[in-house]
């Protein structure tokens, strides 16, 4: 049997009992007995990971606390030099509240040309993972659309540390919700699907700004 027959075995196995084709076995228990986490750390190596990972990834990291966050954001929205910020519906209205770029609130009927405008967007974030340096965006009111981390340039993601973050991807998926529009995002937006070289800025973001709050 081919690999091609096995995987599509699988599939037929998995289907529910009216939509399985005639004659195929039923799915048995899938296998858990995969590592959940890869070692003991404490909230703070969790945080020295993610940070690692995400500069691995090219996104720059910045670490705060919840009173010095509008001062660092104001610094990094001002040494973008950044006059419009994107905002979703929900964002903490402190969060942006030292920052002298004007506010875009997020509309359904804004086009991607408008968007595309629009120098900065800042969001929250669902959850952060250590082990392979996701930032993970569900939609929830503090991130808005997901267009609008996609269009604009630059983006500034914070993540409340340790709340928001977990160690390993099936942790994450345990604490997301699977009906929701998820975007899991490795780093600014990058290819090199043409010779193999590295083109940023193709399919999202040319710029991704992690803030850690709380991991100071």
């Amino acid at each position: 049997m081919s690999s091609k027959d096995r995987i599509l075995a699988r599939i037929r196995r998995a289907l529910p009992e009216p939509e399985r084709p005639s004659g195929a076995e039923p799915a048995g228990d899938i296998p858990r007995d995969y590592l959940h986490v890869h070692g003991d750390r404490t909230p703070a190596e969790s945080a020295d990971l993610l940070a690692a990972n995400l500069s691995e990834y090219r996104a720059k990291v910045q670490r705060t606390d919840g009173a010095g966050l509008p001062a660092l954001l104001a610094r990094l929205l001002a040494a973008r030099g950044a006059r419009t910020v994107l905002v979703p519906p929900a964002l903490p209205a402190h969060w942006l509240a030292a920052a002298d770029a004007a506010l875009v609130r997020d509309r359904a009927e804004s086009t991607p040309y408008e968007l595309d405008a629009v120098d900065s967007v800042v969001t929250g974030c669902a959850l952060a993972v250590a082990e392979t340096g996701t930032i993970v965006l569900d939609g929830g009111p503090d991130q808005g659309r997901r267009r609008i981390t996609l269009v604009p340039d630059h983006h500034i993601c914070v993540v409340r540390v340790p709340e928001q973050l977990v160690d390993s991807v099936p942790q994450a998926l345990a604490r997301l919700d699977p009906t929701r529009p998820l975007t899991w995002i490795s780093g600014p937006s990058a290819t090199s699907d043409i010779e193999l070289d590295r083109v940023e800025g193709v399919h999202g973001p040319r710029t991704l700004e992690v803030v850690l709050v709380g991991a100071q």
